[in-house]
């Protein structure tokens, strides 16, 4: 692989069904240089990876513009905020454009309509619909034959080529039998004119088009309310002076001063001051998070209560905010496997539809008793109009956008529609036990005293806690942390000693302590069977007991663990009601990882495995045939997260960049990673919904149109319907997107 390589995005204006987006795509794809290239209509962009030693970027522009549609350079200092605020500001102005438009086009397709009764007795009439519907072709809907006439220069045919073709031959046929009749009353058929369905044929096209824009906008109102968290100014100190300034000012390692009721401008870490923050549109979390110095605060969420001042870290496009709102919309334009079926039928599409249509035109004229060339024009129209592939290009990328949209606002950031869909496809969900099943930080859980001892819980850990602050180990950090929690003041331990896999010694107040394991207090002759059945029992729960001896007596044991989130086990049961197995990977020790598996309900427990090993068990399971979801910090089990069929990082805002990973949770619950899998599944079944409705409007659309309930009923479709019935199978599409919007998934 060249070490050039390089991916750039170019928007792309003009697209407006699969048959072309697969042409733009088609047409990157065999530019030399490029080694992939992926087109998305509903973003209206290009995604092309390519060799900037062979090809340059203005060259992958041109062959765009080559192919009939618009294309430019993206601005080189635009980030994803202002790159989103003006897609957004394109698609209202596209809307509004069509709007207006289609309201036009249907005023006067009305208005035609009710003069054709007088056509009959003033033929002028007919010269005056002629230049009406001749002004609204060129205006209202001229692109559909500009865009037409590109695609046959370039040997293709796309939607606009059947609207093009249908209404262009409805119009040709009314222009001669308004300026010729004779042409038609000397063969013994009546010189019937159709500006009244062309007319209206372009208005409910340009009404679905419409109704489809504000659809599509709507698909990505997740993401432009990620945009709106970003705040347009910060109140900086400088030069012992506060400053309100544009947030793109803000430098790093500015003091940045922030007040109740705020949105806290950039990234940053608390210096002064304490509040409760709310991060629920970033993380999903409704509960509001307290934050102390020290502490790291992301931009956009709000300050809740106390004032407090911030020091600047990451700013602009390396924001917290920034990297989610670029990876949402990397994932807005990305491609679902299933796309592939829907490309593969509108690369033919087109051409078999217009082949369809003049096998209809010649069968009417062939077969039909009366006015065979009328009804073969009228049919052949129908079926170019009705034949329309937007609804196929539209079916997974709608489902994509809303779904990923709808994942963020639950926390869950979807790393584009491979992901997406993997996701639904998993049966096994293999688990690491640190900071994933478990809190990821050993707390005291216990404290058992020996009878006689005549000290209480709280003298015991504060005679311990002042000995292990002295040390180093994470299990002597939880016994301090647990003493200054409960406000006990610590002593200074004389004669600190630290005893490798065995535990601590010293003297504090003149008390002589030991604290440790057995083997310690074998070490000082301590008899611990009094507290050894306690010791055993503590041990089958999955905490560390360790003893206390004071002056040569068995004082008591304190219990470490590292206890399992309280949403764990619900997460977990969640799992196995989706059928999911569920399995745990730990390089702890067994009889605690057991414990954990218990407590949890975890079916299977692989124990003392090293990163190698976890990326062994994964690789196991899948020979098995299971697809695996691995869920881990996204660093030690990085290796595992990229063997996994999907790799889900579980941690806070700061770990989005995890790459080994697939999905990414926004906060540190496994409940995420089951909304995940339960979105990915419902988005599927969405996407096949759509990919039905789009390939059986076809189905039984055309035959309609080209008049198979004609010799059982006398049935025939017009073209004024047919085309209401097009637009409505793209709104439809669409629609049935949103809905995942409002899917409840809790």
């Amino acid at each position: 692989m060249p070490d050039t390589l390089t991916t750039t995005r170019i928007p792309v204006t003009g697209m407006t069904c699969a048959a072309c987006q697969s042409r733009v795509q088609r047409t990157l794809q065999k530019q030399p240089g490029v080694s992939d290239a992926t087109v998305n209509l509903m973003m209206g962009n290009a995604t092309v990876t390519y060799d900037a030693g062979s090809v340059a970027p203005e060259a992958l522009v041109a062959a765009i513009r080559e192919t009939g549609y618009g294309a430019e350079l993206p601005t080189p200092d635009q980030d994803a905020f202002r790159e989103q605020e003006a897609r957004d500001r394109a698609t209202a102005e596209e809307f509004q454009s069509l709007k207006r438009k289609a309201i036009v086009s249907f005023a006067i397709g009305a208005a035609a309509m009710a003069a054709m009764p007088l056509m009959h007795r003033a033929h002028w009439m007919s010269w005056v619909l002629l230049a009406v519907t001749f002004a609204v072709m060129a205006t209202a809907g001229r692109h559909f034959y500009t865009r037409a006439w590109a695609a046959f220069r370039h040997h293709t045919a796309d939607m606009n080529t059947l609207v093009a073709l249908g209404t262009g031959a409805a119009f040709v046929y009314s222009l001669i039998a308004t300026v010729v009749p004779e042409f038609f009353t000397a063969r013994g058929v009546a010189a019937d004119v159709y500006y009244e369905a062309v007319l209206l044929i372009i208005a409910f096209i340009l009404t679905g088009n419409a109704f489809e824009a504000r659809a599509k906008r709507n698909t990505s109102v997740a993401l432009r309310a990620l945009v709106q968290l970003q705040p347009k100014s910060a109140r900086v100190l400088r030069d012992g002076e506060e400053r309100d300034i544009p947030v793109a000012h803000v430098t790093a390692d500015d003091t940045v001063i922030v007040r109740p009721g705020e949105r806290i401008p950039v990234d940053g870490v608390v210096t002064q001051g304490e509040s409760a923050v709310d991060e629920s549109m970033l993380t999903g979390e409704s509960l509001p998070v307290a934050k102390h110095p020290g502490d790291r605060v992301i931009g956009g969420t709000i300050n809740r209560t106390g004032a407090f001042r911030l020091r600047a870290t990451t700013l602009g496009a390396d924001s917290v905010l920034a990297q989610i709102v670029k990876l949402m919309r990397d994932a807005q334009g990305s491609r679902a496997p299933i796309q592939a079926l829907a490309d593969r039928i509108s690369g033919v599409f087109v051409p078999v539809v217009i082949s369809i249509a003049i096998a209809t035109f010649a069968t009417w004229f062939v077969l039909a008793e009366g006015a065979p060339a009328v009804r073969a024009f009228a049919a052949a129209v129908t079926v170019l109009i009705i034949a329309c592939p937007c609804a196929m290009g539209l079916a997974v990328p709608t489902a994509v956008m809303v779904a990923t949209g709808k994942g963020a606002e639950l926390g869950v950031l979807i790393k584009g529609g491979e992901a997406l869909q993997r996701s639904g496809d998993v049966t096994t969900v293999v688990l690491d036990k640190t900071g994933t099943v478990t809190e990821g930080r050993p707390t005291v859980t216990d404290i058992v005293r020996a009878s006689g001892t005549g000290v209480d819980d709280d003298t015991l850990l504060r005679l311990v806690a002042s000995v292990e602050k002295s040390s180093e180990h994470p299990l002597a950090d939880a016994i301090v942390q647990h003493a200054r929690a409960r406000g006990l003041a610590l002593g200074d331990a004389e004669a600190f000693t630290s005893v490798t896999g065995r535990g601590a010694t010293g003297v504090v107040d003149g008390t002589a302590l030991a604290i440790g394991n057995a083997a310690l207090m074998a070490d000082y002759a301590i008899d611990i069977a009094p507290l050894a059945a306690d010791a055993d029992r503590l041990a089958g729960e999955g905490k560390t007991p360790m003893f206390v001896a004071a002056d040569g007596a068995l004082a008591g044991l304190i219990a470490v663990a590292d206890p399992i989130k309280p949403t764990s086990r619900a997460a977990i049961a969640r799992f196995h009601a989706m059928g999911l197995r569920v399995a745990m990977l730990t390089g702890d020790n067994q009889r605690t990882a057991d414990a954990i598996a218990r407590e949890a309900g975890i079916d299977q427990v692989v124990a003392g495995v090293m990163p190698e090993g976890k990326v062994a068990e994964v690789r196991r399971l899948q020979d098995e045939g299971a697809v695996v979801a691995m869920v881990g910090d996204g660093i030690n089990d990085a290796p595992a997260l990229a063997q996994a069929d999907v790799g889900i990082a579980i941690g806070t805002g700061t770990d989005i960049a995890v790459e080994a990973a697939d999905v990414v949770l926004m906060r540190g619950d496994l409940t995420a990673a089951a909304h995940a899998i339960e979105l990915s599944r419902r988005t599927m079944r969405t996407m096949k919904q759509n990919l039905f409705w789009a390939f059986i409007y076809n189905v039984v659309g055309i035959p309609l149109a080209a008049g198979a309930l004609y010799p059982a009923f006398g049935l025939l479709l017009s073209p004024v319907i047919a085309s209401a019935a097009m637009a409505f199978s793209s709104v439809s599409v669409v629609t049935n997107s949103l809905r995942l919007r409002g899917a409840r998934i809790a």
